[in-house]
């Protein structure tokens, strides 16, 4: 995509859209001299430059990566409108195109009947679903594992229940044993199961945990902010494939959560919502005077705690979806890269006499360590700590990592020849969501490796 010439052809197109309502005095409030605007302009474009360079593949350490072009043509052109997707008559076209997108990923996870929306963020989709679940469990609390994102504890608390963190096992999933043991007591009403911790990229078992739901009659919500697109890889072939058990169980789940900004290449904020069961809209129930007036359907505010949202959001995941659709055809191209990238990084770690790997990567996810002499926590803590630091600062050769600390018990678990000399230590991570990680990643590792030998 040319995007100077599609960028220019979404302010031209809201101009002869414009043109049909006729003639009127712009007010000179509003007025901005080109000169006076080309040196602020200049301020601001050199500020940005303040950024790491996150469309890069040696950007490879937190989940950032710049949206699709055709996001950001979809953005600019509908936010020249600035529609407001809480009701229809502040966002028609950009209030279908959000039931579109939203059926779309209804359907990526299985789900037949559904209501849901976009949301701002992830946060905000887990508070949802988490409001809904205390709504529908009146006095009882959430489970969670202890790799859950650290939201869930948050919005426990802000929904005024109980938050129950669930020991996790060696690969950093959810221990069902103990789960079932939490279960017993009755004090749970709904259980969170992660799909793509955000820490190691982990599945947890929904599959497993589904049998535990109809025993104990809780409920199921699956948070795949991080990882939800990657259940267009289940049961893939080649060696991008997903074991597809747990990924088909979403389809079970009472409520799911999806990012679009993370692995949906659209700029944030761009989460998702969806429910099983359409009857849970009834616990959104308000009423605007002077908002839902004019049109007898739905209106996406009355099914959504948030209010003013982005119609702008809706449209650029809609235009993407045209190109990209969440498909294994389509999108699922792009994940298949960087999951491939993982994979073969894993492999060329598990190869080297400088970095061992931590955990075989479950999804884009890789996380590493360097080989110290006398291999104790303590200098692997502070070996990763300066090989980030210093791959983050090298004006010539840069590479922007991230670390994941873990704790003694649970690394010396994994690596029984670590001396535990300390609670825990940093590990370095590295998540490869860009697809051109694939092509990039043997500079990566070769770079890692100079780090660890400087």
């Amino acid at each position: 995509m040319d995007l100077t010439k599609w960028l220019a052809a979404a302010v031209q197109s809201n101009a002869e859209w414009a043109k049909a309502f006729g003639p009127f005095d712009p007010h000179p409030a509003l007025a901005v001299d080109d000169n006076r605007f080309a040196a602020a302009f200049e301020t601001f474009t050199e500020r940005l430059k303040d950024n790491y360079p996150f469309f890069h593949p040696r950007y490879a350490g937190q989940m950032l990566k710049p949206p699709h072009p055709a996001a950001v043509v979809g953005y600019l052109t509908a936010m020249l409108i600035n529609p407001n997707n809480h009701a229809l008559d502040g966002g028609p076209a950009t209030a279908d195109m959000e039931r579109e997108v939203v059926q779309q990923l209804a359907t990526m996870f299985g789900y037949g009947t559904h209501l849901g929306h976009l949301t701002t963020s992830g946060t905000i989709a887990n508070l949802e679903a988490l409001f809904v679940a205390r709504e529908l469990h009146p006095g009882k609390g959430i489970a969670y594992s202890t790799e859950a994102h650290y939201t869930h504890g948050r919005m426990c608390g802000v929904l005024g229940v109980e938050g129950f963190p669930v020991p996790t096992d060696d690969l950093g999933r959810m221990d069902l044993d103990a789960l079932e043991e939490l279960l017993r007591g009755g004090r749970v009403g709904t259980v969170v199961l992660t799909a793509g911790t955000t820490g190691l990229g982990a599945i947890e078992p929904v599959h497993e945990a589904l049998a535990l739901r109809e025993r104990y009659g809780v409920r199921i919500h699956v948070d795949a902010a991080y990882g939800g697109f990657f259940t267009l890889l289940a049961d893939a072939d080649g060696p991008e494939g997903l074991p597809a058990e747990p990924w088909r169980a979403i389809a079970e789940a009472d409520s799911i959560v999806v990012d679009p900004h993370k692995h949906g290449l659209q700029p944030y904020g761009c989460g998702a919502v969806l429910f099983r069961d359409p009857s849970v809209g009834r616990f959104y129930l308000h009423d605007s005077p002077y908002t839902y007036f004019t049109s007898e359907e739905l209106h996406l505010g009355e099914i959504s705690l948030e209010c003013s949202r982005a119609g702008a959001a809706a449209a650029a995941l809609w235009l993407t979806f045209q190109m990209l659709p969440p498909t294994r055809e389509g999108l699922g191209q792009v994940l298949a890269a960087g999951r491939r990238a993982a994979l073969r990084w894993a492999e060329l770690i598990e190869g080297s006499e400088h970095l061992e790997l931590y955990q075989p990567p479950q999804l884009d996810i890789v996380s590493y360590f360097p080989l110290t002499e006398g291999t104790s926590l303590s200098k692997i803590d502070a070996a990763s700590d300066r090989i980030m630091r210093e791959g983050m600062t090298d004006s010539q050769d840069p590479v922007f990592l991230s670390t994941l600390r873990v704790g003694a018990e649970r690394f010396t678990a994994r690596h029984p020849k670590i001396t535990a000399d300390a609670d825990g230590a940093r590990i370095l991570r590295s998540v490869l969501m860009k697809p051109e990680s694939e092509t990039y990643v043997e500079d990566l590792h070769q770079r890692l490796e100079r780090l660890v030998r400087s």
